[in-house]
């Protein structure tokens, strides 16, 4: 088992500062998101280039660091066509690149039709809007086929994949290699909320060996409302009964804290570390 965390959350930005706070946790790697780590590199086309890809994969290979995923998230159903094509545009960049970093997989979630909002919208459960995320990525695996990397997709309640069995779908619409980066919490709503210990099951028996991480996160749950995120190991999320799961289904998963940020990063990993061993 390895655990990773975004480097966004570490609350320090540079590889020298990144690798140092990363030594400090005792955590292995990051969801790397160059534009939230590095002051240098915009949220623009064209603003990551190999050279620098290079610099930063050469640097964290040195620290012994990993780099499981390039995250260049974007919403492929905005309703701004001019915004999701510029998007579009930066996702192709780093499959172009990702491979320099040392990390051949760049993911995104699948989108909302609340644009901005990333939240549910009707629409996103249409017939309409899953085509467009198919369309979407099948252009994106097929740039990636051409520089050797690999899309990653993640589903979430509010988006157009928003189930275990409507991502998997897509992903068969597609007909293309793509991985899985499975959010147990993106899953949950108001009405499954519950069932969260089998929606873990069905991900993964469905997605198997194309899972390529699991995002680490907590909650509390809330009755007619969807369960509200908290740092993990503070909520009321049985994770003794999540982490047995993953481990029974893989014992060299990477794991991904995501949203746990500042004092409760420490509290976060051991936790993890506590359960894993003893389950």
């Amino acid at each position: 088992m390895k655990i990773c965390i975004r480097a966004h959350d570490l609350g320090v930005k540079g590889t020298e500062a990144i690798v140092n706070r990363l030594d400090t946790l005792g955590i292995d790697g990051v969801q790397m998101v160059c534009y939230k780590a590095y002051d240098d590199i915009l949220y623009q086309p064209g603003c990551i280039t190999r050279e620098r890809a290079e610099e930063i994969g050469r640097a964290f290979r040195e620290a012994g660091v990993m780099i499981p995923l390039v995250g260049a998230y974007f919403n492929p159903v905005h309703s701004n066509r001019e915004k999701a094509d510029r998007c579009f545009r930066i996702f192709a960049d780093y499959l172009r690149v990702c491979g320099a970093m040392g990390c051949g997989v760049v993911g995104s979630e699948t989108g909302s039709f609340n644009d901005d909002k990333w939240t549910y919208h009707p629409r996103n459960r249409t017939e309409e809007a899953l085509q467009q995320v198919v369309e979407t990525f099948s252009k994106l695996c097929d740039i990636a086929g051409d520089c050797g990397s690999t899309v990653a997709m993640e589903g979430a309640a509010g988006h157009v994949c928003y189930d275990v069995d409507t991502l998997a779908r897509a992903r068969r619409m597609m007909g293309r290699k793509t991985k899985v980066i499975f959010d147990l919490y993106n899953f949950l709503d108001e009405s499954n909320q519950d069932a969260y210990l089998s929606i873990l099951e069905k991900g993964l028996d469905t997605f198997g060996d194309d899972i390529l991480l699991f995002h680490m996160k907590d909650c509390v749950f809330e009755n007619g409302r969807r369960p509200g995120q908290v740092p993990f190991g503070t909520g009321q999320m049985d994770l003794e009964a999540v982490l047995k799961r993953i481990k029974a289904f893989d014992k060299n998963a990477v794991l991904t804290l995501e949203g746990t940020t500042g004092e409760y990063i420490p509290h976060a990993v051991s936790t993890i570390k506590q359960i894993w061993e003893s389950v």
